[in-house]
């Protein structure tokens, strides 16, 4: 028995996807109100049953592929264009929604319909192009050429990406894993389709990488902070002695101290069999760059200008990770050299994100710390701020270029910070002088009191004042300049922990990839 085409398994996945779609809305208009399962239910009947008829042209659409000839493609093909039409309203007038609310207190019935529309979208969308991954003609150019088919799987990758971008790819039927599987079997028909192809496609309007012989991040740092006040560092702790650490602290009002602990995560593959330090990895685990990401634009969020967009990984790379990437960068001898002037006018930050549940490959590189399931202590000033139990520890991806900010602030949870590639620069403040560190409070609707009104790139006489900011503040920085602190770099390998409640400014000196860990 022949086994399955990746191709054969991602059309019945979709086939599959559809006739379930049309059968959940089906249930939802027939059932009773107080009856009724499913999460689409809380969205109006009217947006169900337009969902239902797309699903069902969709269907008509799988079942109708083994009869396909000239003909009936040509049908077909304005129909498609019809049904894609309608999915986009739904998908517009569903992300509308999204403005309504905080997305915490978002009805799930939004973000479902969001993602099952999304979903057709993308089946729709593959089915235009049949002979993609085809092994009849994987052996033979593409038709259309290579260039085309790029923009065609950039825009199918787009669609399942924002779905689980902006939507968390809501759905127990499908969500969030079926449209992960999509993208697995995508990738696959995508690679054997390229099997002839001996060098990486990024977008169509970029330029082709032109990876070095190394495949590493550039390692320069165009500004190197001096470390002032050394953070204690311990070699590998059990998750015993680290418990006892936190137990015993010196001063029972401040509680336990930050703490460098070396070679606890030595064994992850992410530093070893799975370097991140390559670019070539990185991109094999993003659909070679076409998988998208939300990133910050600017310095730091406080800063004028601040925005942020989803762009590709790929673009994220040869733009903004690391310009040699794309080949115009070198000099004759080889070596790489920033300006500080450079960065700062193009950077680019992926912080703060849930990369781990987007890429789920690159989650099996790294381990969550022991030192994560821990007991903790309170708060050790306000215990108001401490949050409910987590039931697992949250993860985020900090990736950026040199020059990357993250301003003085502090968060309600216990973190281990952990650096895989490159070097960060940490500066430090106890919870005992929250005072002098002037929270900011609420600015243009958006609760800041986490961040703190002084720039210690400023203070420090690293950086200069944006154009619009505080002018009292300025009056302050002597009294600043008082406060005690901590500080360090942080090599690959090491992993820092930030007691809740502590103020902390990071810097990237280098391209650098961290992940943090919040449990409490």
């Amino acid at each position: 028995m022949s086994s399955v085409s990746a191709r054969e398994q991602l059309l019945r996945s979709c086939a599959d996807a559809a006739e379930a779609i049309r059968n959940e809305c089906n249930t939802v208009l027939l059932a009773d109100e107080d009856s009724i399962e499913s999460s689409l239910a809380g969205c109006s009947h009217a947006l169900i049953d337009l969902l239902l008829r797309q699903a069902a042209e969709v269907c008509v659409c799988y079942q109708d592929l083994q009869f396909a000839n000239a003909e009936v493609a040509e049908v077909h093909s304005e129909k498609q264009s019809l049904i894609s039409k309608r999915l986009d309203d739904i998908i517009s007038i569903s992300y509308a929604k999204f403005y309504a609310f905080v997305f915490g207190d978002l009805p799930i019935c939004w973000r479902q319909l969001y993602t099952d529309a999304s979903i057709l979208k993308f089946c729709l969308g593959f089915l235009q192009y049949p002979n993609l991954g085809d092994s009849a003609t994987s052996s033979k150019p593409f038709q259309p050429p290579l260039e085309e088919t790029g923009h065609e799987i950039g825009e199918l990758v787009k669609i399942l990406d924002l779905a689980l971008i902006l939507a968390g790819a809501a759905g127990e039927q499908r969500g969030r894993s079926w449209v992960n599987t999509a993208l697995e079997l995508l990738y696959v028909v995508w690679k054997e389709a390229n099997t002839s192809k001996d060098t990486l496609t990024l977008e169509p309007s970029e330029k082709r990488m032109k990876l070095g012989i190394e495949d590493v991040f550039s390692a320069a740092e165009p500004f190197t902070p001096p470390v002032k006040h050394p953070i204690e560092r311990v070699d590998e702790l059990s998750m015993e002695a680290f418990q006892t650490y936190m137990d015993s602290p010196q001063d029972l009002n401040l509680g336990p101290m930050p703490l460098i602990i070396r070679g606890s995560i030595r064994d992850w593959p992410a530093l070893s069999t799975n370097a991140w330090s390559k670019p070539s990895y990185l991109l094999s685990r993003a659909f070679d760059g076409y998988r998208l990401v939300p990133v910050e634009i600017g310095r730091s969020y406080v800063d004028e200008g601040w925005g942020q967009k989803i762009i590709t990984f790929g673009e994220f790379l040869t733009k903004y990770i690391d310009p040699f990437l794309a080949g115009d960068q070198d000099d004759s001898s080889g070596n790489h050299t920033i300006s500080s002037s450079s960065v700062r006018s193009s950077t680019a930050y992926l912080a703060q994100h849930p990369l781990f549940t987007q890429l789920p490959s690159l989650r099996n590189d790294i381990l969550i710390p022991d030192y994560c399931y821990t007991a903790p202590p309170p708060h050790p000033t306000d215990p108001s701020i401490d949050r409910p139990e987590l039931d697992e520890p949250l993860l985020n991806a900090w990736f950026g270029p040199p020059g990357t900010i993250t301003p003085l602030h502090n968060d309600p949870y216990h973190n281990i910070l952990t650096q895989v590639v490159g070097r960060k620069y940490v500066r430090l403040y106890s919870p005992l002088d929250t005072q002098e560190m002037q929270a900011r409070g609420r600015e243009h609707g958006v609760e800041m009191g986490n961040t703190s009104l002084m720039d210690v790139g400023v203070v420090e006489g690293w950086d200069t004042w944006s154009e619009n900011h505080d002018q009292h503040v300025q009056e302050d920085l002597d009294a600043f300049k008082k406060v005690p602190f901590l500080d360090c770099i942080l090599e690959p390998g090491d992993a820092l922990y930030i007691p809740t409640g502590w103020w902390h400014y990071v810097r990237g000196l280098s391209v650098s990839f961290s992940v943090s860990f919040w449990w409490n």
